[in-house]
C-alpha cells in the first residue's frame, strides 16, 4: 500500500468515520449513555442533534457502531440488512460492473479498496477477482490509498451524524437533545451551530411550519477525505439519498429514521447507542465533491438501474444457470434487483478520475 494515511479514520479517543472531526470523549468505564451523555458541558440544556448521534453511535463504550454485537443480517436479533448481506451475489456484481467501467483500463492494475466494511466483512473476501490486490479500511484503521485504485464503499454515509433544523415563526432553528435525569427530549437550540452556521445561506428562504430538514453536513467533509489523495480510478458508492429539492421542499417530516431488530422506527432518541440512526444522503453535495476533486461525469442511478446497465452478462448468467426459480442465488439476485425490494430504495453514485 502506498501514499499517507488521512486522519479521518483513526480513532482519536474514538472518532470513528466523523468527517474529520476529533471527537472529545469523556473517557470512564462507564457504558450507560445516560451516564456519559449528562457529562456534555450543556446536556441539561441541549447539544446539538449531531453531537447526540456521535455519543450514541461512536462513543468508545457506549456507541452502536463500537460496541460488539451483531447488527447486520436478516435474523431477528439483527437491526437491519443490506445489500452486502446478498453475498456473494452483490460482491459479482459489484464486480462485473467495475470491470466495465473501468474499461478499457485493465482491472489488474486497480487495488479495490473497500471503505466501512463490517468486522469480518468485506464484499469480495471470498470471491475470486481481477484486481491487483483487495483491501478492507474498516472503523479506526489508518486511511491508506493506492495511486491506482477503485475505492468502493456500501451506505458509509449514510451512517455519519446529521443535523436537525426545523421552521418556526419565520426562521430555521436547530434541533437538539438534552438530558433532564434519565429522559431525553428535543429541544430547540438558542443559536445554529458552526456547522450549520456556515451552510445557512443554502437554506430555503422560507418553508411551511414545522417542516423538517435532516442535514447530512458530515457526507461532505468525508467524501474529501477518500477523494482528496490524488488517486486515479473508480469512486463507486451505494447508498439511499435524494437531491437537495426534495429535501429542502417535498419531505416535510425530514428523512431521520431508526431501525432496531429490523423494525424501522422515528423515536430517535429511544435506545441511545443500542439502535440504528440514519438520514438519507444528499447526492447533490456529494456529485459536487466529486467534480471538485477533478472526477469526470458523475451519474447517480437506482441499484437495479446500474446493475442492469453494468453487469446484465453477469446477472443472465446468474438467470440461466441457476435451475431452480427459488435457488438462493436467484432469492438474492430478486432483493437486490427488484423495484419493491432494493432496486430502487439504494442508489449508486459513480465517477471516474484518469
Amino acid at each position: 500500500m502506498l501514499g499517507k494515511p488521512t486522519i479521518w479514520t483513526k480513532i482519536c479517543l474514538g472518532m470513528a468515520f466523523s468527517g474529520g472531526i476529533c471527537l472529545n470523549w469523556q473517557m470512564g468505564s462507564s457504558s450507560d449513555f445516560f451516564e456519559i451523555f449528562a457529562t456534555e458541558p450543556t446536556a441539561a440544556q441541549g447539544v446539538s442533534f449531531a453531537r447526540y448521534m456521535e455519543l450514541a453511535m461512536y462513543h468508545p463504550t457506549a456507541g452502536y457502531y463500537t460496541r460488539d454485537f451483531k447488527r447486520v443480517g436478516r435474523d431477528e436479533k439483527a437491526d437491519f440488512f443490506t445489500s452486502t448481506t446478498f453475498s456473494p451475489v452483490f460482491g459479482e456484481l459489484v464486480m462485473a460492473a467495475v470491470v466495465k467501467l473501468l474499461a478499457p483500463a485493465k482491472p489488474a492494475d486497480f487495488v479495490f479498496v473497500e471503505i466501512g466494511a463490517e468486522p469480518g466483512g468485506g464484499i469480495l473476501r471470498d470471491l475470486p477477482h481481477p484486481f491487483a490486490g483487495y483491501q478492507i479500511i474498516s472503523l479506526g484503521q489508518p486511511f491508506v490509498l493506492p495511486p491506482n485504485a477503485v475505492v468502493f464503499s456500501n451506505e458509509l454515509f449514510d451512517a455519519q451524524p446529521f443535523h436537525r433544523v426545523v421552521w418556526r415563526q419565520g426562521s430555521w432553528r436547530e434541533l437538539g437533545v438534552a438530558l433532564t435525569g434519565r429522559t431525553l427530549r428535543e429541544v430547540e437550540m438558542s443559536a445554529l451551530s458552526p456547522e450549520l452556521l456556515a451552510i445557512a445561506d443554502r437554506l430555503p428562504k422560507s418553508a411551511e411550519e414545522d417542516y423538517h430538514i435532516d442535514l447530512p453536513l458530515r457526507t461532505v467533509p468525508i467524501l474529501e477525505r477518500i477523494v482528496g489523495p490524488k488517486w486515479k480510478g473508480l469512486f463507486l458508492a451505494f447508498d439511499y439519498g435524494k437531491f437537495w429539492p426534495e429535501l429542502a421542499e417535498h419531505l416535510p417530516h425530514g428523512t431521520g429514521r431508526t431501525y432496531h431488530r429490523q423494525r424501522m422506527g422515528n423515536d430517535l432518541l429511544s435506545r441511545p447507542g443500542k439502535q440504528d440512526i440514519t438520514c438519507h444522503v444528499c447526492w447533490d453535495w456529494l456529485e459536487d465533491g466529486l467534480v471538485r476533486a477533478g472526477f469526470g461525469e458523475t451519474r447517480v442511478d437506482s441499484q437495479e438501474s446500474f446493475f442492469m446497465h453494468y453487469a446484465a452478462e453477469t446477472l443472465a448468467a446468474i438467470t440461466t444457470t441457476e435451475k431452480s426459480s427459488f435457488s438462493p442465488r436467484k432469492r438474492m439476485m430478486m432483493q437486490l434487483m427488484h423495484p419493491a425490494n432494493m432496486g430502487q430504495k439504494f442508489q449508486a453514485l459513480y465517477a471516474l478520475r484518469k
